[in-house]
């Protein structure tokens, strides 16, 4: 299926990018789609971006222009379908992509210093583009959405593949968790709340400064040196519980003792632009007492006999007795938040639990391993094994979900093809004779250019 969604990053850097050099480029319309164009800085602001990824090929550009064009006539045919993004799908695949953007540049004052624009200044020009984008994948998907595939389908299209095309499937592995956390005392706890709360009681009495208390107590490495300050952070990259507390306050506000998964916080509201707030914090993490520790162990000693010995499955001890709520209900069994899919290329998997898993075999369980969890704090694992792959060549008793999904998109790309014909029977299109040379996939865009006008 064609990729029609333009990268962020390349119209970001292609519109404002030049500005940094005083580069002066000269912009032409290089095709046309009925009353839609197609400039040449649309083409060049991809191609930029493809070779920084490591993409060659002297055929980029065309390619890159046969997408364009797919896009410019499903938009026509959105017009007439009415097919429209709303501003809210508009504001949310904007932000989820400028968040990809702003960790790349390092922080949102890195990304306005080097466009030399604000942050809302940008998403302001990228919005007409970006609903244009969505408007264009929801028609493909109106389109192609009726289409389905049969399983002969998908043997057929896997024999018709010549085999030296197959795709490497990676190394996957299944693995099942069982957390035991360190308990906290309701003593430590009232303990670090009282003490946060005098902090507060310090900062509003004007005793002492936020700034001055974060650098001199709090555990956040990250902030504690700059005063507790994070920088303007939106709500997807904020714990709920941390942002319900940041987007309610007032400028100069401090809030009373908030808890998350990683201790106890309080928040001093610096600035709220929009959809993001600036503020600093003070964490105190719950540190367990050595007897909590061995405590800790000695239940995860506990359940790894009990599994051992056959009185209990890991999964039902998972659900019974795991600390991860994320895991738990799943018997253990972690998934791939971006996928779905509980296999995990062991490629992409957290050093710490690869190298605890690397000698398990399937159905193996793991001995109770004290280590340290995202939040920092002390944990013991038990893990299992539920299943491993090892590097391979795509085959359908392995990987038919993959072949048929790749059978599937063939099969909408074939739809497509044929419905691109047809619309261009009654569609004006005209490609700018320089790119008349191009070995598009679809010669139906060469059959049907016509002279401008």
């Amino acid at each position: 299926m064609k990729k029609i969604l333009i990268s962020i990053i390349a119209v970001l850097t292609f519109m404002f990018g030049f500005s940094q050099n005083d580069t002066l480029i000269v912009d032409q319309v290089v095709a046309r789609v009925g009353d839609r164009i197609i400039l040449q800085s649309d083409i060049e602001a991809q191609y930029s971006q493809m070779l920084a990824h490591g993409q060659n090929g002297h055929d980029l550009k065309c390619q890159i222009l046969e997408d364009l064009l797919f896009q410019k006539l499903l938009l026509n045919q959105a017009d007439i379908d009415s097919v429209y993004a709303t501003d809210d799908e508009v504001e949310q695949e904007l932000d989820a992509r400028l968040q990809i953007f702003i960790q790349q540049m390092g922080g949102v004052t890195k990304l306005e210093n080097y466009f030399h624009k604000s942050i809302y200044e940008i998403k302001e020009d990228l919005k007409k583009i970006l609903k244009d984008q969505i408007r264009a994948q929801k028609m493909e998907q109106k389109l192609t959405k009726d289409i389905k595939i049969t399983p002969s389908e998908v043997s057929d299209y896997y024999n018709s593949l010549p085999k030296d095309s197959l795709p490497i499937v990676d190394a996957t592995v299944e693995v099942e968790q069982i957390v035991i956390k360190p308990k906290i005392t309701k003593e430590q706890e009232q303990q670090i709340i009282d003490r946060l709360n005098k902090m507060r009681e310090q900062v509003l009495s004007g005793k002492m400064k936020f700034q001055t208390l974060a650098i001199l107590y709090s555990d956040d490495p990250g902030s504690a040196s700059k005063g507790g300050e994070l920088g303007y952070m939106s709500r997807a990259e904020l714990v709920p519980e941390f942002a319900a507390v940041a987007f309610s306050l007032k400028p100069g506000q401090v809030s009373k003792v908030v808890k998350t998964k990683y201790g106890y916080h309080i928040i001093q509201l610096i600035d709220r632009k929009g959809d993001r707030v600036n503020v600093r914090h003070i964490l105190i993490v719950p540190k367990p007492t050595p007897q909590e520790i061995q405590a800790a162990k000695r239940r995860a000693d506990s359940i790894y006999n009990l599994i051992i010995n056959d009185s209990l499955t890991f999964e039902q001890a998972a659900m019974r007795f795991s600390d991860d709520e994320q895991t738990r209900n799943s018997g253990g069994l972690l998934y791939d938040p971006m996928t779905g899919s509980s296999k995990l290329k062991l490629s992409d998997l957290p050093p710490t639990i690869k190298f605890d898993i690397q000698n398990l075999k399937p159905g193996q369980i793991s001995k109770p391993i004290k280590t340290i969890d995202e939040t920092g704090q002390v944990v013991f694992k038990i893990y299992k094994i539920k299943s491993r792959t090892e590097a391979h060549v795509a085959n359908l008793e392995q990987d038919y979900q993959l072949i048929m999904q790749m059978a599937l998109q063939h099969k909408k790309q074939q739809f497509l093809d044929n419905w691109v014909k047809q619309q261009l029977k009654t569609t004006y299109v005209h490609i700018d004779p320089m790119y008349m040379t191009c070995k598009f996939r679809n010669k139906a865009w060469k059959n049907y250019n016509q002279p401008e006008d």
